[in-house]
């Protein structure tokens, strides 16, 4: 148990070995901070921080660095709320505003943005499994005996293909079909539409069983495709200007973990029963080898009660735990709202 003048010698070492990433001594701490007591005093207190585990020593130094339990201690019960500034806040805004909004898109550009504003690695793993659900049906005439199907998603996306139009049909006969199909089929999950409800949809297409069949195939294209999971990543370039990865072979190892899909897939896998807030691995509570010198905030996204994805910033353990939470918890707030009228 921790004493309150350990408590405090403990934040202003991780505060400044995040700030500087060189080890901290006690002399260091005694000239930065007026604690009050002299270097000896903040030594030992820095020994005892080292049995309780709060503390390493690496063997080329004589200052200490923080361990994985310091950096979760500090992060549970240390660290100031961060603030996303007005020019953060500016930035998100036009960002979003300048680019398209389906999700597909609305991940990509985040990755991306991620990395910029928190100077990290930003991981990204859009999944539609249960979240793509049908909106509607249309016929668009080509001509009289041509037409183009196509089939809407409520997260934006479409599926579509040429039909033969069946012999006679004319084009209000086909929007009513369309209207028909859609009142049948509409906010289903596009990866549960089974044979009772396609029985349903070839009563109302009894005319044609090629354009029924279509039909089938357009849907079960979508049910596939919501199904998959896409991975984006953003700002592996970051890693070179962190001192910790000045190793090349570190570095090349790292990102070849980060390359391998279902590598992060397993990384980012989001649980269904778990909540939308932020959640923070530090080092060893990393479940996968390769990262357990570094730490991840993570959120999941839901449209409507249903999960569509989860996103990361991975870091160094010595990330600034304080602006990348703020960051990461504005982005979470906006996303939601965005989320919601995403087409």
């Amino acid at each position: 148990m921790m004493n309150p003048r350990q408590r405090k010698i403990l934040q202003l070492i991780i505060e400044d070995y995040i700030s500087t990433a060189e080890p901290v001594a006690s002399r260091t701490i005694a000239r930065r901070h007026d604690l009050g007591i002299s270097p000896a005093t903040i030594r030992n207190e820095m020994s005892d921080l080292e049995l309780l585990g709060y503390l390493e020593q690496p063997h080329t130094s004589a200052g200490r660095v923080p361990s994985s339990r310091a950096y979760r201690y500090y992060v549970d019960s240390m660290m100031e709320p961060g603030t996303v500034t007005a020019a953060d806040r500016a930035l998100i805004n036009g960002w979003y505003k300048e680019r398209r909004r389906n999700l597909d898109e609305i991940f990509q550009s985040t990755a991306k943005l991620l990395s910029r504003m928190t100077q990290n690695v930003s991981l990204v793993l859009a999944d539609k499994q249960g979240s793509a659900s049908f909106l509607y049906l249309r016929f668009l005439p080509l001509d009289r005996e041509h037409a183009i199907l196509c089939i809407v998603a409520d997260d934006g996306s479409v599926d579509n293909c040429m039909v033969d139009i069946p012999l006679g049909m004319r084009p209000a006969e086909l929007d009513y079909l369309a209207g028909k199909v859609s009142r049948i089929l509409e906010g289903k999950p596009l990866n549960q539409i089974g044979d009772d409800l396609l029985k349903e949809v070839r009563e109302c297409i009894i005319e044609d069983e090629m354009l029924f069949n279509n039909v089938v195939q357009a849907l079960r294209r979508m049910g596939g495709r919501s199904r998959e999971q896409k991975v984006f990543l953003g700002g592996a370039k970051q890693l070179l200007n962190k001192p910790e990865f000045r190793d090349v072979e570190r570095v090349k190892e790292l990102l070849g973990l980060l390359e391998e899909e279902k590598v992060v897939r397993d990384l980012l896998q989001i649980d269904e029963g778990s909540d939308s807030g932020l959640k923070v691995t530090i080092g060893t509570e990393n479940k996968l080898s390769g990262i357990q010198d570094c730490s991840m905030v993570q959120a999941t996204y839901r449209v409507n009660g249903r999960i569509v994805g989860t996103m990361a910033v991975l870091g160094p353990t010595r990330m600034e735990y304080g602006k990348v939470i703020s960051v990461m918890d504005y982005l979470h707030r906006y996303l939601k709202t965005l989320f919601a009228t995403a087409r």
